[in-house]
């Protein structure tokens, strides 16, 4: 049985794009096309088939991607979501991961890495990009149990909306101690941005958000 999705884009020639991809996929089948959240909150309330993953745009009109995560958070928290995005917007995904959103795709993503992105949230429940993916390989790292507690808090503020500066105050270091404490964890947990350290230290259960 083909695994059903739904796609929530605002863009109506990259969501009809998308679907046609999708389609393409032997194991993969969308069901229906949204262009807000509002649609998709209203399709969900009248008890209809829910998808196995939910595709969805983050700018949005009428209701976008961070008020339809929470709304889904609060309702449907198991409901497995990717997030679409034109930009590297790091701020925006780790809220939308906080809100239990399972991993994020870049609209110029190329066929072959949307396929593992969709594979890896049905399978794994998470999606991990090229840059973090030796952590889907190695969900372990042998450092990994090494975090000293100071690396931990540090790990904590970086999972809130907290900028690293505002973690410097809060922790009472100075930004360029941030730093070394930054590298020293993307190096133990295999990591490459705050997106995958997050990601990471979510799937792992390291944090609790």
């Amino acid at each position: 049985m083909k695994k059903t999705i739904l796609i929530v884009d605002d863009h109506t020639l990259f969501a009809q794009s998308l679907q046609g991809l999708l389609n393409s996929f032997q194991e993969y089948e969308v069901i229906n096309v949204f262009k807000h959240g509002q649609e998709l909150v209203d399709y969900f309330n009248a008890n209809k088939k829910r998808p196995d993953i939910l595709l969805l745009d983050i700018r949005m009109p009428v209701m976008d991607g961070l008020a339809t995560m929470s709304w889904l958070k609060e309702n449907f928290p198991n409901q497995k979501t990717l997030a679409l995005t034109m930009e590297h917007d790091e701020e925006t995904i780790i809220k939308m991961i906080r809100m239990g959103c399972r991993g994020y795709l870049l609209k110029d993503i190329e066929p072959d890495e949307f396929l593992y992105a969709l594979e890896s949230v049905a399978t794994s429940g998470y999606y991990f990009s090229k840059e973090v993916v030796e952590v889907m390989d190695h969900p372990s790292p042998k450092n990994y149990g090494n975090l000293s507690d100071r690396e931990m808090e540090f790990l904590n503020y970086s999972c809130s909306e907290k900028t690293y500066k505002e973690v410097a105050e809060e922790m009472n270091l100075s930004p360029k101690t941030i730093d070394n404490y930054r590298e020293s964890v993307f190096s133990k947990l295999q990591v490459k941005s705050r997106v995958g350290m997050v990601l990471f230290a979510v799937k792992n259960d390291i944090v609790r958000l």
